[in-house]
């Protein structure tokens, strides 16, 4: 790891509004800035960690993209999420000691590491850190809820606009157009993280294009109709 004191810091962040220093002063992001380190660029298709592996930091990803899956005793690859710029990754393994999942970079990606017993003793005498990590988490759980709603009530169809929806709101949250965007992963991906055959997924994009919603171009997308997309997600045009 590189040294924390580089170039690279928390308060000169584009993203810090959607991530831990968001609702710290100047001086607490100094203070958790400098026991951050920063990495060499982690190259697609390689891991930030594995399942099985000791827990020991906190991952807010500065750049790219990755994707974190599980692995059955036989084999079987479950995608539970999609991590973007101001994400946190390794929530989950504060609990278990250990990692849980295997987390891939989608293209070539950059991650700030958070030591988490330094975070953990910080959060004791800063407490807006604390509520942030609060906050990150019940986001995590509201996340989880939504998916779990997504994927047991929802058809096809609506499962793939709202998928479709949730990128395009968190490009416009990180300052990218919510209308045209880049899908980092392969429709294999999409088609795994929603519980949808891989042919399901392309019939669905050839569907929405068809029907004037989106344009599809290889791996970039273009909302065209996004009343008729809310619409098809069962979200009110209002939300």
């Amino acid at each position: 790891m590189q040294s924390p004191k580089n170039h690279i810091s928390c308060e000169t962040c584009s993203i810090k509004q959607l991530c831990i220093p968001n609702a710290l002063s100047k001086n607490e992001v100094l203070r958790l800035d400098n026991i951050i380190s920063r990495g060499s660029p982690i190259q697609k298709g390689k891991y930030l960690n594995q399942a099985g592996d000791t827990f020991k930091h906190l991952h807010a990803v500065s750049t790219g993209s990755f994707k974190s899956y599980t692995l059955s005793e036989d084999g079987i690859i479950n995608i539970t999420g999609f991590y973007f710029p101001g994400e946190i990754i390794g929530l989950d393994a504060i609990h278990t000691g250990e990692y849980n999942t295997f987390v891939k970079a989608l293209e070539t990606s950059a991650v700030c590491a958070l030591p988490f017993e330094m975070v953990d003793d910080l959060s004791g005498d800063m407490p807006a850190l604390r509520k942030q990590l609060m906050k990150i988490m019940s986001k995590e759980i509201v996340d989880e809820q939504e998916l779990h709603i997504l994927l047991t009530r929802k058809n096809a169809a609506e499962r793939m606009a709202a998928f479709l929806l949730s990128l395009s709101l968190r490009f416009k949250e990180r300052g990218f157009s919510a209308i045209t965007f880049n899908l980092t992963m392969t429709r294999g991906d999409i088609g795994n993280y929603l519980g949808l055959a891989i042919e399901t997924v392309s019939r669905l994009f050839s569907q929405f294009q068809k029907n004037k919603i989106i344009i599809v171009s290889d791996k970039l997308i273009e909302i065209i109709d996004l009343p008729a997309l809310l619409k098809l997600a069962g979200t009110n045009c209002d939300d």
